[in-house]
């Protein structure tokens, strides 16, 4: 994993250490799915809005993912996704169990389990979004 601008850096010691531990967790998570999923390439970690990202920068072959904690809720922190995009829409069928805001992420909480499985296979869809969408025009 390449080592984080100063900024991603600064924005990761600013979190309260329980949503921080399970950030960088997800961090790390994004970038061993990127490492192992065909076509994607290497990631760029960046801040948009003031969250942690991660762009396809490489092969453009993704939709960007953002983590935060949410503001609102205390101990909750979250996977964002492009809202144009109909990524939360395809999650949601393949993972009711998991908590979700609108159209654009997946909603975690500090105290909870990590479903490791069913982020992995999210983050990797989010990851090829583009790929799937080249595919498909191409018929």
């Amino acid at each position: 994993m390449a080592a984080s601008a100063p900024a991603v850096e600064a924005v990761f010691n600013a979190y309260p250490k329980p949503v921080k531990a399970r950030l960088l967790a997800l961090r790390r998570l994004i970038f061993d799915t990127a490492k192992t999923t065909k076509g994607v390439g290497a990631l760029e970690e960046t801040l948009k809005w003031g969250q942690p990202s991660y762009l396809t920068a490489e092969t453009k072959s993704g939709s960007t993912i953002r983590i935060d904690q949410v503001k609102a809720e205390a101990g909750q922190y979250a996977v964002y996704f492009h809202c144009q995009t109909n990524l939360v829409e395809t999650f949601r069928e393949l993972y009711p169990e998991l908590r979700y805001e609108g159209n654009r992420a997946i909603l975690l909480g500090a105290e909870d389990k990590v479903p490791e499985a069913e982020l992995r296979h999210c983050v990797a869809l989010a990851l090829t979004y583009h790929l799937g969408k080249r595919k498909n025009g191409a018929k």
